[in-house]
């Protein structure tokens, strides 16, 4: 793809403020002989300096058109908020529409603005650059939120959030920006407000015996470095440095160590938070940035991060990160109830992870900051339909710019392979020109996140919603997906019809975890994977086993004892594709074109492949009957959010879809599907896939599901009971992949049900021994080979072998 360092750069649009946490900078050319001395003089203003420079950029020239866009982002939302500012004495609020100021929500939104204005103050180019008059309309403004909303004479009511960790990191950043400037005693003043209810980064305040983790413990240690530095607290700075590593714990929730349950990041590369979410997209990215941009503030001074753990960290960018970043977006299977923000879409929230990377590579080992930057390079230039540039603020455009600028630094080609989190329920498959996503859940992993007003449609989101990102439709589910799709008929999920009310529209978040046992699968050689879930619905008496395996180019997605007995119709949705706001992609049905008019819709009674325009292919090998819909549909972000400070607009968004799905009727019993996935095939292409059937359904029953590639020589099957399919027995419920080639037989077993002890597995060709295998599997060569497999404790984990 060519896209110019200077297109890409300047493409900045109105959201380059959408950093709300900054980026840590290496020091200006020049400025380390002079942060040397001022360090011999003064430690803390060292430190102070370098902290500013994370949330201005340093030093840049505001004339360089790179940088303009940005600049012009940060100078229009600043000047807006300081020009509706209410200054009048008898005010109860800075902002109208953050009214009153003595609610937390209200404060804690309000000490966002005043920085982001505080930060235009202190750039250079801005319309408020070094403006008197601003800089004492911000010490008046600190001033009344001290006195009315956030003081330490106060107790924390409402969401716990706003009080130690929105609100005293946005009033610290404000500090930083402008501490030549404020008068000691409001500087105290607003250090003491903040070590009131942020005293160390180890334990939440208002329930001390409730020990921070994961990016809640990355937040509060910046927080009090931050009024360390401030206040001249040796103290306080050795406190952040220890609370990464969870030194007053003995490292129990250290941000360095691998955990088996609970917040934080995992051996198979998940990542968790809140006990029971998959959540690598948004809070795991905290952690990276917050962590990463500690870790940055205090090197080479007396409380630098020296934690050799911190190798974790470093491993979680290729393990957790990389693999749910396409194209520089983050995929929506692991962002929770951030999906139902309209100002943190996929492309933000992916800008916010890749920014965050950079950051970590400036101190990284060079082996890992050399191929962290030649993948970040791939994700900005590939991405043009949301340009990097147009999501970051100034200090992630100055890492960007430079890596562009750079010709020793090749952009890497996207990520391929096959990926399990078994600990946190999710699968990933990529291809050089797509990925695809799964989504799931069991009694281990919440099948939805939503509270505060967040998320209040996400009641299928883990039913095994199968997200398809095509590299060359960017915007698939970043479009105003959200608020436009039917939240009843999601990508591979099998749904029963009932009408649902809202989720969360109470204070506090909750999940919902389902009660089934199997939730993942197994990957072969890295490529090749299968997965399973058990399906047990919400409120509903629905049942359903289904699977999806994932072969090269295609994913076949196979469900059986589909059953259901409430009276209402029960429906698997193959596909519902945002075609976009005006959107006319061609549908083809077995070589014929279908209607484009909106609100067309028919029952394919044995509909064999299908084929839409700019998205792929799908074949059905147990053809149909398929319903196909063609609908616009118009929604609100208010409708899926209401939160305090990520509520959504009431403005209408309109987008169209093309809907497939089978119809399993009303109370159906053992209902089952098949269709396979050609993401990117032609028509053509798919024609060909469905008369030649190059992977065959073995089984989809009760007992087993599979399919073979005999081109491939793979066979994979997710079995639920004992049985045998093609000659490959398993002696109890689990996930088999088996490739047999010329130079000899790989194999992959896992237990995503975590039921077993042991599985035995029969292989149906003779192996006569042993190349490789992990310590987990015993082999017995033969003519009828098995393998025993050690699964108990292995938390659904993949065991492989390799023999001939």
């Amino acid at each position: 793809m060519d896209l110019s360092r200077r297109r890409t750069l300047t493409l900045a649009g109105a959201a380059a403020t959408a950093l709300t946490v900054p980026l840590a900078l290496p020091l200006a050319p020049g400025a380390a002989a002079a942060t040397t001395s001022a360090a011999a003089d003064d430690p803390y203003e060292a430190l102070l300096a370098r902290a500013e420079q994370q949330l201005t950029g340093g030093a840049f020239d505001p004339a360089d058109p790179d940088f303009a866009g940005a600049l012009d982002a940060l100078d229009a939302q600043a000047a807006d908020w300081w020009g509706r500012l209410d200054a009048s004495a008898g005010r109860t609020a800075l902002w109208a529409d953050l009214s009153p100021a003595s609610d937390p929500g209200m404060f804690g939104q309000s000490y966002q603005r005043l920085r982001t204005i505080a930060t235009a103050w202190a750039t250079p180019g801005t319309s408020l650059t070094g403006d008197a008059e601003v800089l004492a309309g911000l010490l008046d403004a600190l001033r009344f939120l001290n006195a009315v909303g956030y003081a330490p004479a106060r107790s924390e009511s409402g969401n716990w959030w706003f009080w130690e960790i929105g609100s005293p990191r946005a009033l610290m950043d404000t500090c930083v920006l402008l501490r030549d400037r404020l008068p000691a005693a409001d500087l105290d003043a607003y250090v003491k407000t903040v070590a009131r209810f942020v005293p160390n980064p180890d334990r939440r305040t208002n329930s001390p015996s409730l020990a921070e983790t994961g990016a809640n413990r990355a937040d509060k240690a910046v927080i009090v470095a931050l009024r360390g530095l401030l206040g001249r607290d040796p103290a306080a700075l050795a406190l952040a440095r220890d609370g990464l590593s969870d030194v007053r714990d003995s490292s129990r929730n250290s941000l360095f160590r691998y955990v088996t349950s609970g917040d934080g990041f995992y051996p198979d590369g998940s990542f968790v938070q809140h006990d029971v979410v998959a959540y690598t997209g948004t809070y795991g990215s905290v952690l990276l940035g917050g962590a990463g941009q500690l870790i940055a503030l205090l090197a080479g001074s007396a409380w630098a991060v020296t934690d050799p753990a911190v190798g974790v960290l470093h491993d979680a960018v290729d393990r957790t990160f990389a693999p749910v970043l396409f194209d520089g977006l983050m995929m929506d299977a692991v962002r929770g109830r951030a999906i139902s923000r309209e100002r943190a879409r996929d492309h933000t929230d992916g800008a916010v992870a890749v920014s965050y990377v950079l950051q970590l590579a400036d101190g990284a080992p060079q082996s890992y900051a050399d191929r962290w930057r030649a993948a970040a390079k791939g994700w900005i230039l590939r991405n043009t339909e949301t340009p990097y540039a147009s999501l970051v603020g100034i200090p992630a455009l100055a890492r960007a710019k430079a890596l562009l600028d750079d010709p020793a630094v090749s952009p890497a080609e996207r990520l391929t392979g096959h990926f399990v989190f078994a600990d946190m329920d999710r699968v990933v498959h990529r291809r050089p020109g797509w990925a695809c996503a799964l989504s799931l859940s069991s009694k281990r992993i919440a099948a939805y996140e939503a509270g505060n007003g967040e998320n209040l449609h996400g009641w299928y989101t883990g039913d095994g919603m199968t997200y398809l990102y095509d590299g060359d439709d960017l915007d698939a589910f970043g479009d105003g997906f959200w608020p436009t799709v039917d939240p009843h008929r999601l990508p591979g999920t099998t749904v029963d019809t009932r009408p649902r009310t809202d989720l969360g529209t109470g204070g506090g978040t909750g999940t919902f975890r389902p009660t089934n046992a199997v939730a993942g699968g197994a990957v072969l050689d890295g490529r090749y994977g299968a997965a399973a879930m058990e399906l047990i619905a919400d409120g509903s008496t629905l049942r359903a086993k289904k699977a999806w395996f994932f072969v090269d180019n295609a994913v076949v997605a196979l469900g059986s004892g589909i059953t259901a007995s409430d009276g209402r119709t029960i429906e698997t949705v193959v596909e519902n594709r945002n075609l976009h706001a005006g959107g006319t992609q061609r549908l083809t049905v077995d070589g014929h074109r279908q209607p484009g008019d909106q609100g067309w819709s028919a029952r394919l009674t044995d509909a064999r492949w299908a084929h839409l325009e700019g998205s792929g292919g799908y074949v059905f090998p147990s053809g149909g009957p398929l319903c196909a819909l063609r609908e616009e549909r118009t929604g609100t972000w208010r409708d899926l959010n209401t939160g305090a400070d990520t509520g959504g607009s009431t403005a209408p968004v309109t987008r169209r879809y093309a809907t497939l799905w089978f119809d399993h009727g009303t109370s159906p019993a053992a209902a089952s599907y098949a269709y396979v996935l050609l993401p990117g095939a032609t028509a053509a292409a798919t024609a060909a896939w469905s008369r030649s059937r190059p992977v065959r359904v073995l089984g989809n029953d009760a007992g087993v599901q599979a399919v073979a590639s005999p081109r491939l020589g793979l066979l994979a099957a997710h079995f639920w009971a004992a049985g045998t399919v093609e000659g490959l027995g398993c002696d109890g419920p689990g996930t088999v992949l088996v490739r047999r080639r010329d130079d000899g037989v790989s194999v992959a077993v896992a237990d995503p049900g975590r039921t077993a002890t042991t599985l035995t597995v029969e292989l149906p060709f003779p192996v006569r021994r042993v190349v490789r295998a992990d310590d987990t599997v015993t082999v017995t060569p033969g003519r009828r080979p098995v393998l025993t497999v050690h699964v108990g404790g292995s938390r659904g984990h993949t065991h492989t072998a390799d023999l001939i």
